[in-house]
């Protein structure tokens, strides 16, 4: 005989894990768009002057061949591509100008590399002004990059360097410093000077010298030794005043 259902018994459908919804490119688009808007109120403007102007130079070229519907509908499919070409260039440089300057832009952009670069998402050093070095291993060699001011990271560069030289195994170790002065890249060109870095080690040697610079650790806090600022409590007797 077969059992009857009771309302303890939860329904099937209730027990079948939710499938999470799948990110159209529409809506990449649409967000893309929208970052882009926000920074450049001229975006709307520009994309459609774009995408009409390459479609009136297809017709004027349809009009003297005779070929009008032709170059039409070609230019129409150039002009939306040229005006999404101009969309994916604007929104890196919006997607920059909003979290420049701000803790952690040097790791949010070098997170963007491809395959060959390991940067460890933790600061390997800071100063007490919140300056910090990010430490990254690729072909190139290690590469410590700032972000700080030019005359309050220089000194922290070079100490972290030679703290990298010492378990480098002769591999190179570069130093890139980011920001907004002189003999600094900013942030939005700063994986193509990444990209720019002529390789000189192998891939066996740059796991060999990740797994070194991994063991080393990685920055320690400017704190005086002894003080843990997260379990540090006031003394109660001492406000009193006993």
């Amino acid at each position: 005989m077969a059992r009857k259902s009771t309302s303890a018994d939860p329904p099937a459908e209730a027990t079948k894990p939710k499938k999470a919804k799948k990110t159209r490119w529409y809506h990449n688009l649409w967000q893309a768009y929208k970052i882009t808007a926000r920074y450049d109120r001229k975006t709307p403007w520009i994309l459609l002057g774009i995408a009409v102007g390459i479609t009136a130079v297809f017709a004027v070229i349809g009009w003297f061949t005779d070929k009008f519907i032709y170059f039409i509908v070609l230019g129409f499919t150039f002009g939306l591509v040229g005006a999404l070409f101009f969309l994916s260039r604007r929104v890196e440089v919006a997607a920059y100008s909003q979290i420049e300057g701000q803790p952690g832009a040097a790791y949010a952009a070098l997170s963007t590399l491809r395959r060959g670069w390991t940067f460890s998402q933790e600061p390997s050093a800071i100063n007490p002004h919140q300056d910090t070095v990010f430490r990254g291993v690729g072909r190139p060699g290690v590469v410590l990059v700032s972000d700080g001011p030019a005359h309050r990271v220089a000194k922290l560069l070079e100490s972290e360097r030679k703290r990298c030289a010492r378990v480098a195994g002769g591999a190179p170790v570069l130093l890139v410093q980011m920001g907004t002065g002189e003999g600094q890249v900013p942030l939005r060109r700063l994986t193509r000077h990444m990209y720019k870095l002529k390789p000189v080690l192998t891939k066996q040697e740059v796991e060999a010298v990740n797994k070194r610079l991994a063991a080393m650790g990685g920055a320690k806090l400017p704190v005086p030794k002894g003080v843990d600022p997260m379990r540090a409590r006031p003394d109660r007797k001492g406000l009193r005043g006993r």
